[in-house]
């Protein structure tokens, strides 16, 4: 019987090498050495304090999914750390952002987290009000006001343009154009078609952690072994390819085959059964060759590829199997199949490095005549409920982590090369955040 190291040794197998995409090349390992990482970074608000004037407000980042507003004169608010912004649909189709500030008191114009449609937004305060192009259409009794000499005061507009179905902005206006700052993911990703999924579910959990941790833990697939053995019988988490991609990184994970880790290499797992079925196989046919299962699914996939509602024909014979887990620096973690996504956004809490926001977000492409609303946005306190079994595993981890940065013994994160996402990750951040930022306890 194969060993663990045996197992180890074997490379993944592909139905056809032809059919594989530019997406699955193997990018060069960065050498990015093996220095411990300083737990400060997670803990300090010296240090949270450079992030944010340094990196957060230099950066792209999503501020939403189109479908949320998608008629003009529809807005959302969304929150970044200390900031509130407003984004509106305009009647081009297009998407501009505001800082949700009025400049008269600096009251909040529109409520936080809402989604809603109006002609112009209006400060409940004293009734200021402007068009949803920012444009100011009102100030009450001007004439008080001798320093505004006939003049109006639009809303501060940040950077905003679209890409895979979401819009994103920038506060930095000198910010590179999104497809510049995206880099190669677009070529990578945009065969998924993003923008014809539709999300079927939103919720944000406030969490007792960095939001590097968050980012950390779903960067690699060492923690399976430890925290998801229930993976193991359909996962392989040794067989991974990582891939650093300018600012941003990735892994691919095969799906729908065992973990050489997984004591049965010879049975099917009740998950592998059931992957079985629903691809229209028999589960028996794979018995004493459970890792035969992944490509026959590719197969059974390729097949239906012309009367799928799926992309499967623009899609590489890897993309109908496994996990293509892409993170756009610095927050934008996406779980992508042939047939749905899952996204998570690792959000900064405005005052305390220990604490964060996650948006999870769901989505999948579904048939042209399936009803779909909208779900809500739900918002809870990180126990309040279920966010499924293996998630929850992480959220229950994530707080013990925080707490064990913040000890005195603790001297900082030690990284193997199955970590070497995490390494990428810190790198990109300190080019925005700089040497000279005091990184040490």
């Amino acid at each position: 019987m194969a060993t663990l190291a045996d197992i180890k040794q074997v490379p993944l197998q592909r139905v056809n090498e032809g059919r594989t995409s530019k997406a699955a090349t193997k990018a060069p390992d960065p050498d990015l050495g093996f220095d411990r990482i300083p737990a400060s970074r997670y803990t300090s608000p010296d240090f949270m304090r450079a992030e944010w004037e340094r990196m957060w407000t230099k950066v792209w980042l999503v501020g939403g999914r189109d479908e949320v507003i998608p008629e003009p004169g529809d807005w959302m608010t969304h929150e970044m750390g200390s900031e509130s912004f407003i984004f509106a649909r305009q009647p081009d189709g297009s998407v501009k952002g505001f800082y949700n500030v009025c400049p008269h008191r600096g009251n909040r114009i529109m409520p936080k987290d809402s989604v809603g449609s109006s002609p112009s937004f209006k400060c409940n305060y004293h009734h200021w009000e402007w068009a949803t192009d920012g444009t100011q259409v009102n100030i009450p009794d001007l004439e008080t006001f001798p320093q505004l000499p006939g003049c109006m005061l639009h809303l501060k507009q940040v950077k905003v343009d679209s890409w895979g179905g979401f819009f994103w902005f920038s506060m930095n206006p000198d910010a590179e154009p999104l497809r510049d700052y995206l880099g190669v993911i677009p070529e990578h990703l945009d065969p998924y078609a993003f923008e014809r999924m539709k999300l079927i579910d939103w919720k944000t959990i406030e969490w007792d952690c960095n939001w590097k941790a968050s980012v950390d833990a779903f960067n690699e697939t060492y923690h399976v072994q430890g925290i998801h053995p229930e993976l193991l019988s359909w996962l392989d988490d040794w067989n991974v390819q990582i891939d650093c991609l300018g600012k941003h990184n990735r892994y691919l994970v095969p799906f729908q085959t065992p973990s050489p880790r997984y004591a049965d290499q010879r049975s099917l797992s009740e998950m592998m059964v059931g992957l079985a079925q629903l691809n229209g196989l028999d589960p028996a046919a794979f018995e004493g060759r459970p890792r035969d299962l992944r490509l026959a699914i590719q197969k059974a996939k390729r097949a239906k590829e012309a009367d799928s509602i799926y992309p499967y024909k623009d899609l590489s014979d890897d993309q109908l199997s496994d996990d293509y887990h892409y993170m756009i620096f610095p927050n934008f973690t996406m779980n992508i199949y042939g047939e749905t996504m899952l996204l998570f956004v690792s959000r900064p809490h405005p005052t305390d490095p220990n604490k964060m926001l996650y948006d999870l977000m769901n989505f999948a492409h579904l048939p042209e005549d399936q009803p779909w609303q909208l779900p809500d946005h739900q918002t809870y306190a990180h126990g309040q409920l279920s966010l499924g079994l293996v998630l929850d595993q992480d959220a229950h981890n994530l707080p013990r982590v925080q707490e064990g940065m913040n000890s005195r013994a603790y001297d900082g994160l030690i990284l193997g090369t199955q970590e070497l996402r995490i390494r990428h990750f810190h790198k990109t951040l300190m080019d925005y955040v700089g040497a000279d930022c005091a990184d040490d306890r």
